[in-house]
């Protein structure tokens, strides 16, 4: 179920008899044909446990699902829109980043300390940065939403990118996280942005970063 972009802000999907997608509550635009847009409330193919995964991380993001015949477009808030296609990797994005995804994708729920240890805890308490991050595996497209532009960033072996915590926005690939400090403890108070915390990201795979530091 591919994506068009139609500008910086807004994305057309097609919808089609005997496939769905979801998408963010309050996220279509205007429709056209036969699309039914219901509730959902398993928290999309990951179930109870990517709903409770949010949930405790503060991250409620409501999801509808769509189904039908016809085209739909999503938007939201004004913020500015960017199409991610997977063919079988795993990406990882913040629940309330997420505007639209196939219904083909595979949802879950991924625990930032897993890979960033005690420094992934300390993104989520003084960045705002969600401890819990959702997963979308597959083939498919997603749609995600940031502000101010998106740019991609390839990560190499040997040559890992270092971005602020509140600019990140998505990532994918074989990539490893963990946050380093750039300041002493007592610098870091009243601090969360890049210049006392940096998110480094290192192994194979691109991460996609927001031109501003504006959390959603």
């Amino acid at each position: 179920m591919p994506f068009r972009e139609i500008n910086s802000k807004m994305v057309e999907a097609a919808v089609a008899p005997g496939q769905r997608m979801f998408s963010q509550r309050g996220a279509m635009l205007a429709y056209t044909g036969d699309v039914t847009f219901t509730p959902n409330t398993a928290g999309g193919q990951g179930g109870v446990m990517a709903m409770l995964g949010r949930r405790v991380a503060g991250e409620a993001a409501p999801l509808m699902t769509v189904e039908g015949s016809g085209t739909v477009l999503f938007g939201h808030g004004g913020h500015h829109v960017q199409v991610i296609r997977l063919s079988g990797e795993t990406l990882y994005v913040e629940a309330d980043r997420l505007l639209a995804f196939d219904g083909t994708l595979e949802q879950g729920t991924m625990f930032m300390g897993s890979q960033g240890g005690v420094m992934g805890m300390v993104r989520g308490q003084v960045t705002g940065q969600g401890l819990f991050t959702t997963t979308l595996k597959g083939h498919g497209a997603v749609a995600v939403m940031a502000h101010g532009g998106v740019i991609e960033l390839p990560i190499a072996p040997g040559r890992p990118v270092h971005v602020d915590p509140q600019a990140y926005v998505a990532h994918h690939g074989d990539v490893r996280n963990k946050l380093s400090t750039a300041l002493g403890w007592r610098d870091m108070v009243g601090r969360g942005s890049g210049e006392a915390f940096q998110l480094e990201l290192s192994g194979s795979g691109a991460v996609y970063v927001q031109a501003s530091e504006e959390k959603l």
